[in-house]
């Protein structure tokens, strides 16, 4: 025997298993190469388990000497609400009106109550002053011209005949509507002799109805004239002056007397005519 321990793998051993054989077939040069193979393949193969133990590390490390490109900023149209109105302060209601006086004089007669003498701090009123006024919670002069008023509170208001009348308030429908002095017909005849048609418009052949809103006073005249709806400004202006140096109208007539009035008229720009 080599020795007391065996390794089949040396070299030694390798050609005395070979002694008197083919060498050439193969068998030898696989058995010669092993060592080699062996450790070649275990050095591959712990390589590769540290390359898959620290990949991680390893990209993470790329990362770092690689620049980053700019992140892209994504605006966005934020639509903000308007706030919440703020509360409007409750004004407190108005004191309530001082009770008229009454017709006659009041004479203070204090509640009943069953006193000692001594303890009565107030005498009640004598006959000869219930005989020329009425008894009452208090002292009250009276008004021999005011209405008799039985179960209801009184006062020191002297009592006025109060008549609301809103002279301001515009009416929209009236009893009489306003109207241009001679009626429809003048007013058209008025229309067709004043009208000047725009140069502009007349050169693109513009057409249509301008309405006409204003408000007929009192007296007559048109105040608030406006043009709510037409082809054209030029043809919206023109309507506007010329409603401007318009006569007086007969007012409107509300409960039998003038009132103002919103009204409305259409006037018609057609170059069919001569305007």
């Amino acid at each position: 025997m080599l020795g007391s321990k065996l390794d089949i793998l040396k070299q030694e051993w390798i050609d005395v298993v070979f002694t008197g054989r083919n060498k050439a077939y193969g068998a030898y040069d696989l058995r010669k190469a092993n060592p080699r193979n062996t450790n070649r393949a275990l050095a591959f193969g712990i390589v590769f388990f540290v390359l898959v133990i620290s990949l991680k590390t390893i990209i993470n490390m790329i990362d770092g000497f690689i620049p980053k490109a700019d992140e892209k900023v994504k605006m966005t149209d934020v639509i903000l609400q308007p706030p919440p109105p703020e509360e409007q302060k409750k004004v407190p209601p108005p004191p309530p009106p001082e009770p008229p006086k009454p017709k006659t004089d009041m004479v203070k007669f204090p509640p009943l109550v069953v006193k000692p003498d001594v303890e009565v701090k107030e005498d009640p009123p004598t006959q000869e002053e219930l005989k020329v006024a009425d008894p009452g919670p208090k002292d009250q002069k009276g008004d021999p011209n005011a209405e008799i008023r039985i179960d209801e509170p009184v006062g020191n208001s002297d009592i006025k005949q109060v008549t609301e009348d809103d002279g301001n308030k515009i009416f929209v429908s009236v009893e009489s509507s306003p109207e241009f002095p001679g009626g429809p017909a003048a007013f058209t005849r008025y229309l067709e002799k004043n009208i000047k048609y725009p140069g502009v418009d007349r050169e693109n052949n513009v057409q249509g109805k301008v309405f006409i809103s204003f408000v007929v006073e009192k007296d007559g005249s048109l105040t608030d004239i406006s043009a709510v709806r037409g082809p054209s400004p030029t043809l919206k202006e023109e309507a506007i002056r010329i409603l401007s140096k318009s006569p007086k109208w007969k007012a409107g007539i509300q409960n039998g007397r003038p009132v103002r009035v919103q009204y409305t008229v259409p006037i018609n720009f057609t170059l069919g005519e001569e305007q």
